[in-house]
């Protein structure tokens, strides 16, 4: 079926990428070859000649991605770290890049010690809207956003910093990590942004088992730099990873749309609650840049991601997080289950005290990842646990 661009979001995520086989599947098989047979020398049979460069269920997924996201062109990685990497890999030596400071600890992690040993430097800012201007240098080739950011959930205008960008220097790419709000809540590349990333391992697998990354672009150019990057440094998912996200993604909006109601129903009564010192949610009125929230997210919708400070210190966050039933303890996020951890000692353990601390990752700070069980049993259980952690 083809995929019209008049299509809403649920139509396009149930048909882009789909196509039946030769047998007329409705859902396309798991093709697991890893190399396809040619005519002649040079001359394949259909347009696959090896699994590293290209593989039907890859491809699949990468259109499916691509129309979600309102792009030209999708490519699917290994990993939203393997993204991450693909995307700092195509800049040259010599290059100095610019992030957020509140950031993933993965991407923190890969920016000052990775990138930097091929000769990419990065400033991190945790103002990154006013202090860009000061920050962009001669040698400045990217620019990286995460909106909300990973986890104190600080919200960016995106066409805000591509018009900055613009008009310092065009060459100067915005690449925005989507991973928070999937592209059934936003889509950066409609306001300005070149490549928008995404570890879909999160929400768009959304089940909690596959770890695979995507990113999507406009620009036929990155595309092809991009495209020859993954398939020289082989970074790719399995064919039946693929597969696996592809068919997670096709309820993506309903996950989505779920886990949004519940955490905006969790996040208003934290924030009333005499337990909790402060509470990061894009979704409620109070959050700082909820204008932004407005314009850039479906609906004002704020995902179901919250982080809050649980008064009480490191030690009431252990406890509270050990309280839960159906909040499980354990990294990642963005699954049809509810989880909940500590970032000071879990994801953001590798980023020294001092530095995620200016960023407000303190440590009684709270993540949690809202799946999509029933909402009131769901705020039954943190009602519980805050009780538990305050005796």
């Amino acid at each position: 079926m083809t995929v019209l661009p008049t299509d809403k979001f649920a139509t396009k995520a149930i048909h882009a990428g789909a196509h039946t086989d030769v047998h007329g599947s409705v859902i396309e098989p798991i093709s697991l070859s890893t190399t396809f047979k040619q005519h002649a020398p040079a001359q394949p049979v259909g347009q696959y000649e090896y699994s590293r460069s290209q593989n039907p269920n890859r491809k699949n997924l990468e259109d499916a991605v691509a129309a979600l996201e309102n792009a030209k062109y999708g490519l699917a990685f290994s990993s939203g770290s393997a993204t991450t990497a693909v995307v700092l890999q195509s800049l040259p030596q010599g290059s100095h890049a610019v992030s957020i400071g509140d950031v993933y600890g993965g991407t923190h992690r890969y920016f000052s010690k990775v990138a930097n040993a091929h000769g990419v430097e990065t400033t991190f800012s945790n103002d990154l809207v006013e202090e860009l201007p000061q920050l962009i240098r001669d040698n400045t080739k990217l620019v990286w956003i995460e909106t909300p950011t990973n986890p104190t959930l600080k919200v960016t205008d995106i066409q805000l910093v591509s018009n900055t960008i613009r008009k310092i220097n065009p060459e100067i790419l915005l690449v925005v990590d989507n991973t928070f709000l999937s592209p059934y809540l936003s889509n950066p590349l409609d306001f300005g942004a070149d490549i928008v990333v995404h570890s879909a391992t999160k929400y768009i697998n959304g089940h909690s088992d596959v770890v695979l990354g995507v990113l999507a672009t406009n620009s036929e150019a990155l595309y092809t730099k991009l495209q020859f990057l993954q398939n020289a440094i082989g970074a790719i998912p399995s064919p039946f990873d693929a597969w696996l996200a592809h068919r997670g993604l096709k309820t993506l909006h309903l996950r989505v749309r779920q886990a949004s109601l519940s955490a905006t129903k969790i996040a208003k009564f934290l924030a009333e609650s005499e337990s909790v010192q402060s509470v990061n949610y894009p979704g409620l009125e109070s959050h700082p840049n909820y204008d932004v929230v407005k314009k850039q997210h479906r609906e004002a919708l704020g995902g179901g991601m919250i982080s809050f400070r649980i008064k009480g210190g490191a030690e009431a966050a252990s406890k509270f997080t050990s309280a839960t039933r159906l909040f499980t303890l354990a990294e990642s996020l963005g699954g049809i289950e509810s989880l909940l951890e500590v970032p000071a000692v879990m994801t953001h353990g590798g980023i020294p005290k001092e530095q995620r601390e200016i960023s407000g990752v303190y440590d009684n700070l709270v993540r949690l990842s809202v799946g999509i069980e029933d909402s009131d049993d769901l705020l039954d259980d943190i009602k519980k646990a805050l009780k538990e952690a305050a005796n």
